[in-house]
């Protein structure tokens, strides 16, 4: 059996550095969740004076109750999930269509249809144009506002692209087609079954954008019944801040108040977070090599 290769002073000096700016840099990055997460289920008041630091505290859920109480939290979770699933199975629709025709190498005017896509990256209507374009065609307090405008990102359009171009052989489409396939059988039973690495990163970069829409229905929903997520959380945010603000009279019971609104403020990023931080663990395996090969080959 030959001896395993002997490691040099500078190689064992060299590892023992990497591990130990990693890890630093993983604490970095880990203890802000980490202490988000302990402080929603920590004493206010111990958050408040600064008494908790590496575990919670005197176990308060009376912040988690103040969200859960309102019943529009659920109403806002129906229509986000609504929204991230509708949006996300437009946008990879959409992008998948865009991509597939654009990869193949016949495909005249690619270039310049490219060319013009790019362009739409860097120059844009105004808002004030696109909230009368989306007057006109009837999207203001529409649910479609939250799901249509956008259906393509051309970042992740070129991404796709990429992958098909440089993943998928492109003999092995002339071979479907020698054996009778059109485009759309193709794209169908070939070219989308294998391209699961990358469609997998184009589920988390949408559906994580869709998660978080926020301005969208602050500036073109006027209905709350229609809210996402993110702007209800906002509004229960604004009346816990007003009511704090406006307390007058017992200075114990504002005290209590204010730092209920400062446990309040974790508790909203927790329930936000959670079906985000839930999805990434089973889509990471793909994320990691989606995006290597559909944006740094070629």
């Amino acid at each position: 059996m030959a001896s395993p290769i002997r490691r040099s002073r500078s190689d064992i000096v060299f590892d023992v550095v990497n591990y130990t700016l990693l890890t630093l840099v993983f604490f970095i990055i880990a203890y802000p969740l980490y202490f988000v997460i302990i402080a929603s289920f920590s004493d206010p008041y111990l958050v408040t004076t600064g008494q908790v630091w590496f575990y919670p505290r005197g176990l308060n859920l009376d912040a988690y109750a103040k969200v859960f109480a309102r019943e529009d939290i659920m109403l806002g979770y129906r229509n986000t999930i609504i929204y991230t699933f509708l949006g996300t199975l437009l946008n990879l629709v959409m992008t998948i269509i865009g991509a597939y025709p654009l990869s193949l190498p016949g495909f005249k005017g690619k270039n310049l249809i490219m060319m013009m896509m790019m362009i739409t990256m860097f120059f844009s209507g105004g808002l004030i144009p696109t909230y009368l374009v989306y007057k006109q065609i009837g999207l203001i307090n529409n649910p479609l506002v939250m799901i249509i405008p956008g259906a393509v990102s051309v970042y992740n359009l070129i991404i796709v692209r990429t992958f098909f171009q440089n993943s998928i052989p492109f003999e092995l489409q002339e071979a479907a087609r020698i054996d009778g396939c059109n485009n759309f059988q193709i794209l169908t039973r070939i070219v989308v079954p294998l391209s699961k690495p990358i469609l997998a990163v184009m589920v988390i970069f949408y559906g994580v954008g869709h998660w978080n829409q926020f301005f969208e229905g602050l500036i073109y929903l006027t209905n709350q019944d229609l809210y996402p997520l993110q702007l209800i959380l906002r509004s229960l945010l604004i009346v816990q801040s007003d009511v704090t603000s406006s307390a007058a009279g017992d200075a114990e019971e504002l005290a209590r108040k204010v730092m209920l609104a400062e446990s309040i403020k974790y508790s909203v990023i927790i329930v936000s977070s959670v079906p985000v931080m839930i999805l990434y663990p089973f889509m990471q395996k793909y994320f990691v090599k989606g995006v290597m090969i559909g944006a740094v080959k070629g």
